[in-house]
């Protein structure tokens, strides 16, 4: 695999990434951390709980059962006086006391799962919402060479795993300071000298874990990276059904989905077999601590004397009460495998997510926009250039450059300039690849001009708030998408408030409502993921009653008629001759005949204009326009003499 296949579109600004879960904290916790203490809490209640029946246990083992009964009826942190003096009742009070732990255990975790979950929960909700709402701010240059697969990743599997370490790692993680600590803090008080035995693989546990999360970290980012490539690749392959089976191709797709679907594989085994390592190791470790505790204690107790350099006496019941909790530390310092698992997991995905919100938009609002409103529709280009080398870094009022990343070289619009007063229709025509779409995208600012000035109303677009902007010119593309929903859904989207009849009276003005009225639910009819249940013409009419509803003052058609018949596009043109009649209309155009009418055509190659006037004027010219005209019309000798004297 290449160097280039390992890298992901947020490898960049993932690596800048400082310490992101102490950061997921910082941005995120505040407003939840009542939940969060809470939570906290009852955890807290909940083990030092669980340490209550063991220690009960090996108090009544001395106090009443052992022989002679001679052991000393009392607790940690509780008074003598408090303590009942009687056999009979110190049974009583060991049941009764027993009971209530295991009730208190029993609450107090429900508690501590409710809180934690909503606290966990709640933060990827935030994140989730957050990461969207940046994506949809970024610059039209991050989608155009990204994939769509890693913004998925981020967006589902890593602010799940987010969710995962805040509910289960960091409550385990709590969990395991509340019971490690407690458990040595009881095992201190009954008999400091076993206790050293029992806690003697402490040490070695937190020096193999400090090991292993230097290892893991990279296998984990490595990991998070190829969930992210193969949703890209499901993605594509999905979305690119069509293709592949009318090229009888399925069996090329398959190979490449195996491919992607084999490099998580490996990836993950590369986590895993570093885990099957860790997690043996440290149940291994924590049973030996076990072990070590059954073994001297029970030469003590055999012996009846302390082995070795020990000294002092040991009771049956403390020895049971060591037992007891050494077997239940093993449990939560085993889990540290888990823990640990699940932390570099959050810290990867966190990374991901951080690198998505931060990478810096170049497209924005100025900090004080310019109110345009009312919109007349005056629209002019001075001298405009850009290229989609340079888009990322588009260039300031002081002229500094940021860095960007080439998607093609040279130029795409190359010092244009035009004017379009309101009411006027500018069309724009050449050879494929020339630029035209790029042109009118500059208005709407899905991009940044280089170098010159795109001008609404004699203002730089670059000082309107883009909201302001966009509502002001209607955009209807080659390629329209439709959400999947109902077609009045579809209609009505950006202005989610226009009434049913709105919405046919718009449908009607794009010449859709009559296939619309004759379909089983009529505006109700739900058109598919992308719209695949309508056909290429019936996707762009309803495209044209969605700019019909809006009603804006500005007008972009980017080959607004590219996919229907010929009898469809003359009822669809005579619609959209009324509709830019009282508006400024930029046309883009590959069938010349729908734009002859046009006040100014402009005809561009390579990003430049190189021919402009009105339709009969650039016919007798003989140029560029001409050839093209002529080619349409099928006088192919004819447009190939008139192209080679034009050049």
């Amino acid at each position: 695999m290449s160097a280039d296949a390992t890298e992901t579109p947020f490898d960049e600004y993932r690596e800048a990434v400082d310490r992101p879960l102490a950061r997921l904290f910082r941005e995120y916790a505040p407003g939840r951390l009542g939940w969060f203490s809470v939570g906290m809490a009852a955890n807290f209640v909940a083990r030092m709980a669980s340490l209550v029946p063991p220690l009960l246990l090996g108090t009544a083992i001395d106090a009443i059962f052992s022989e002679g009964g001679d052991g000393e009826f009392s607790l940690p942190l509780v008074p003598d006086v408090w303590l009942p003096a009687t056999e009979s009742a110190q049974f009583e009070f060991a049941v009764v006391a027993i009971a209530a732990a295991f009730v208190c255990i029993t609450v107090f975790t429900w508690i501590y799962g409710v809180t934690a979950n909503l606290f966990a929960h709640g933060v990827m909700h935030a994140v989730r919402v957050d990461c969207f709402e940046k994506m949809q701010r970024l610059d039209m240059t991050f989608f155009d060479d990204k994939q769509t697969g890693e913004v998925m990743a981020v967006l589902n599997n890593d602010t799940q795993n987010l969710e995962r370490f805040l509910d289960d790692a960091l409550m385990n993680s709590a969990r395991l300071i509340v019971m490690t600590v407690g458990i040595a803090g009881v095992l201190f008080y009954l008999n400091w000298q076993l206790a050293f035995v029992t806690l003697v693989a402490v040490p070695a546990m937190v020096a193999f874990t400090i090991w292993f999360m230097r290892i893991a970290e990279p296998r984990y980012v490595r990991q998070r990276s190829a969930v992210g490539r193969l949703n890209t690749r499901l993605e594509n392959a999905i979305a690119g059904m069509n293709l592949t089976k009318t090229t009888s191709s399925e069996a090329f797709e398959t190979e490449r989905v195996a491919d992607a679907s084999r490099n998580l594989f490996d990836r993950t085994m590369d986590v895993l077999k570093l885990s099957y390592i860790y997690r043996p190791g440290m149940e291994l470790l924590a049973g030996l601590a076990f072990v070590a505790t059954f073994l001297v204690g029970g030469l003590w107790l055999a012996a009846d004397a302390a082995p070795g350099p020990l000294t002092g006496a040991l009771s049956v019941g403390d020895f049971v009460v060591f037992l007891f909790l050494t077997q239940r530390i093993v449990d939560p310092l085993a889990e540290v495998s888990n823990i640990v698992d699940q932390y570099e997991n959050a810290r990867a995905s966190s990374e991901r997510v951080f690198g998505l919100m931060d990478i810096p938009v170049h497209v924005d609002d100025p900090a004080d926009p310019v109110n345009i409103t009312p919109v007349e529709g005056r629209v002019s280009y001075e001298d405009v250039s850009f290229s989609y080398a340079d888009a990322e870094g588009a260039r300031t009022d002081t002229g500094a450059e940021s860095d960007g990343e080439a998607s093609f070289d040279g130029p795409v619009v190359d010092a244009v300039t035009f004017d379009a007063e309101p009411g006027e229709t500018i069309a724009f025509v050449g050879p494929t690849g020339a630029g035209k779409s790029t042109v009118c995208k500059l208005l709407l600012r899905l991009y940044d001009v280089q170098e010159g000035t795109v001008r609404l109303d004699g203002h730089d677009v670059r000082d309107l708030a883009r909201s302001d902007l966009r509502s002001a010119v209607g955009y209807v593309s080659q390629d329209t998408f439709l959400f999947d929903g109902t077609i009045a859904d579809n209609v009505r989207y950006g202005h989610f408030e226009a009434s049913d009849e709105a919405v046919r009276e718009a449908a009607t003005a794009a010449q859709a409502h009559d296939f619309i009225a004759d379909l089983p639910e009529g505006y109700d009819t739900r058109v598919g993921e992308r719209g695949v249940k309508l056909s290429g013409g019936q996707r762009q009419r309803i495209a044209l009653a969605r700019a019909v509803l809006a009603d804006p003052p500005v007008l972009i058609l980017d080959e607004a008629t590219s996919a229907v018949d010929t009898k469809t596009e003359l009822q669809i043109q005579r619609s959209i001759d009324r509709l830019t009649e009282d508006r400024t209309t930029l046309a883009i155009a590959h069938r010349l005949s729908t734009v002859k009418d046009a006040d100014e055509i402009l005809v561009l190659e390579d990003g430049r204009i190189v021919e402009r006037g009105i339709h009969e004027e650039l016919l007798e010219r003989g140029d560029r326009y001409a050839a093209l005209w002529m080619a349409q019309a099928g006088d192919r000798e004819a447009a190939a003499e008139a192209l080679a004297d034009s050049n």
